[in-house]
């Protein structure tokens, strides 16, 4: 396998983009853009996604924009103060950004 990547059903209802990996050796070859590609083509809006904060870029290539506090639902509410105090111990300079699609 070289590459994966996964649509799933969240609480709430929502659908989220998840688990997207390509072997190091075969990135830079187009495959995480076909896995993403291949997955949004008949799915429907909206569709969410977390990733760490240095890869939001990547996301808004396919249209996700970064969502503000007011406007995460609830489930990633909870998910990112988890991940922020992760973070925190971990002395990691980044926190997980909530995107959206649609």
């Amino acid at each position: 396998m070289i590459g994966c990547a996964q649509l799933k059903p969240v609480p709430g209802g929502l659908t989220e983009l998840a688990s997207l990996a390509v072997q190091p050796t075969h990135r830079h070859q187009g495959i995480a853009r076909a896995l993403i590609e291949h997955l949004l083509a008949n799915t429907p809006r909206p569709v969410y996604l977390t990733c760490r904060s240095g890869l939001g870029g990547l996301y808004e290539k396919f249209g996700f924009r970064a969502l503000e506090a007011d406007e995460t639902p609830r489930y990633y509410q909870r998910l990112q103060r988890l991940v922020g105090l992760f973070m925190d111990l971990t002395r990691k300079n980044e926190t997980l950004l909530v995107m959206k699609l649609g």
